[in-house]
């Protein structure tokens, strides 16, 4: 579990895609950047462009701000990083046929599906299922009591508690509702 954290930390969300960049990839395969991108020159119609796309200056420079390193002016980079989307992280691993790159890819792909799953399946919290089943509560209420005209005095207290519990979540609940910031590369 801890090496899908370790690769969806090196996922970056760039031009509406969610790509890792060649030299993360190129750690992670156990190679160098430049083996790594010299493999893929030699097979350019397994790379279009919804595989992989080289970032522009301007992409570059907002990627460089948001690492934090020592060497904050170059940071290794001569040229604009590729950028590879889970497509063309699993062709790497076709062009660079070694045992390392079959198994970093399938975890790479483990870490893609992992985070298209949050995305899809957010993680409910206790307020949202404590909302739900009072809510619950409240209509099994107001359905069995129905069918009574005059409802007694513990019967309506009850159903202000519930609505008023119901009310406090709602407030509680939108205090948590903050926006939550964006995972990866940020425009």
């Amino acid at each position: 579990m801890e090496e899908l954290q370790v690769i969806q930390n090196k996922i970056y969300e760039i031009r509406g895609y969610k790509v890792m960049l060649d030299r993360d990839l190129a750690e992670m395969y156990g190679v160098q950047t430049k083996v790594l991108n010299q493999a893929v020159k030699r097979n350019p119609d397994r790379f279009p462009e919804d595989f992989m796309f080289q970032l522009t200056d301007n992409e570059t420079q907002i990627w460089k701000s948001q690492i934090v390193t020592s060497n904050s002016i170059k940071m290794g980079v001569r040229r604009n990083p590729y950028a590879f989307t889970e497509h063309g992280v699993i062709m790497l691993a076709s062009v660079l046929r070694s045992d390392i790159a079959v198994q970093t890819s399938i975890l790479i792909t483990r870490a893609f599906v992992a985070i298209r799953e949050l995305i899809l399946n957010p993680p409910t919290d206790k307020v949202t299922e404590l909302q739900q089943e009072i809510k619950e509560l409240k209509t099994y209420v107001e359905e069995a009591f129905a069918d009574y005209n005059d409802i007694n005095d513990d019967t309506r207290m009850q159903l202000e508690l519930i609505n008023q519990t119901l009310a406090e979540l709602q407030s509680k609940k939108s205090l948590n509702d903050k926006p939550r910031p964006k995972i990866g590369f940020v425009k």
